[in-house]
């Protein structure tokens, strides 16, 4: 496809007093007369990392048969509306989180497939897969990476192999680092008390914007300001709802009603993050290891732990199930998001690629084998719709090669990764 509008810079932002909202892709950031993919404005591939705690029950998550278009099992059925996009990797296992390791090793190992023992600072051997593709995926981006959780704790991410990354589960503060980044400090802190939009800083910028638009850009505009709008209202009730229980005397252990919002608020960042250029790189945990969260609104009232220990407790195993649908759901939801929003010549969700997994196979026994992976996307070339198995111990570390080659990591930079033995090709 060939333009001819007039060119704007992929960088363009809308800049008021305290407020700083980068854009989409728009058609005027491509030069005139020239194809997409051969200017800057191309989408760079996005990678993506989302993790949840506990495994997952194999029989409720694994097809049955492999190949194209599998059926999917109870756990992976919200994903059906992105089946085209989904490809489900059976049969993996990372050493390193084996030997009756803590749940906090359980998790900081799912990125980089390296005992703590051995990682070493003078090879970089420990850092995680998401640092790696940082360093190579920024391109114009903002920030090489985000660290993003639904419940605070451990690590996923590792910059170095002694310096993991904190992971923000604060949506204000999310929101406010993207779009809302006043020249002082005394502007940032109004920010942060603001019961307006920041978008009504912007007003002035905005409508100079769109004079230098034609009609499918000024429309492109204003649907994404208003899922700004949107998402702000958003933070802003979740906000509030803390506030008020903020006094409440000894409140139970468990989730807060809210919780499911706070996860859709949290993974409307994501989007945002790549539909503004903001970063290629995302990484989120969806949930604590050993959380004790609470799954009232699944009508599950012992807490997830305790229940993903579930040997012996048919209760327990139907408990699971819920919960672990219910995670796929709120996932799902993001996925389709993606799905429909452009991106250049295609969709978000095509020019990315997402590993959906977690680095517990059978929570009851804590092992870290036959683990439930899957990719999401169609960013380097991903086939989609299909169910590969690979033979029992073949390394996760080769599931983590295979997003980074497909998104132009340098080969040399895969050699030492953890202990794969090299990309897989059937994806």
């Amino acid at each position: 496809m060939f333009l001819t509008r007039k060119h704007l810079s992929r960088r363009t932002i809308l800049q008021g007093a305290g407020a700083s909202i980068a854009l989409p892709l728009l058609d005027a950031m491509i030069p005139a007369g020239t194809a997409l993919a051969q200017t800057a404005a191309a989408p760079a591939t996005r990678l993506g990392f989302i993790y949840f705690p506990h495994g997952a029950l194999r029989e409720e998550w694994e097809p049955k048969t492999t190949g194209r278009n599998p059926k999917y099992p109870f756990i992976l059925e919200p994903l059906e509306p992105v089946r085209e996009y989904v490809t489900i990797v059976s049969g993996l296992r990372n050493k390193a989180g084996e030997g009756g390791v803590p749940h906090g090793i359980t998790q900081e190992t799912w990125l980089n497939c390296v005992h703590p023992r051995q990682r070493k600072e003078e090879t970089g051997v420990g850092v995680t897969a998401d640092q790696i593709a940082a360093r190579y995926l920024q391109k114009d981006a903002t920030l090489p990476s985000m660290e993003l959780c639904g419940e605070p704790g451990g690590m996923i991410s590792f910059r170095t192999p002694t310096q993991p990354l904190p992971m923000e589960g604060n949506p204000r503060k999310v929101f406010i680092s993207m779009f809302g980044q006043g020249q002082t400090n005394a502007e940032r802190q109004a920010n942060l008390r603001t019961t307006g939009s920041l978008l009504d800083y912007v007003t002035e910028a905005t409508a100079a914007l769109n004079r230098k638009l034609d009609a499918a850009d000024r429309a492109k505009v204003d649907s994404y300001l208003s899922s700004v709008r949107e998402v702000e209202q958003r933070v802003h009730n979740l906000q509030e709802s803390s506030a008020a229980l903020a006094d409440l005397p000894e409140a139970p252990i468990g989730a807060p009603d809210d919780f499911g919002e706070l996860l859709d608020v949290q993974f409307e960042m994501f989007a945002l993050a790549w539909e503004t250029n903001r970063t290629n790189v995302i990484t989120m945990k969806m949930v604590e290891e050993a959380s004790m969260r609470v799954y009232a609104n699944l009508d599950v009232h012992e807490a997830f732990h305790p229940t993903s220990h579930w040997g012996g407790y048919p209760e327990r195993i139907a408990n699971l199930r819920k919960i672990q649908n219910y995670h796929t759901a709120v996932f799902s939801k993001f996925a389709q998001r993606l799905a429909r929003t452009p991106d250049g010549d295609g969709s978000l969700l095509d020019h990315s690629i997402i590993l959906f997994g977690s680095n517990m196979g059978n929570s009851d026994a804590h092992d870290a084998d036959l683990l439930p992976e899957a990719l999401i996307g169609r960013g380097g070339g991903l086939k989609g719709n299909q169910h590969l198995h690979y033979p029992k111990d073949t390394p996760l570390a080769n599931l983590l090669v295979t997003m980074l080659d497909r998104a132009g990591v340098p080969a040399d930079e895969l050699e030492n990764f953890g202990d794969a033995t090299g990309p897989f090709s059937e994806v």
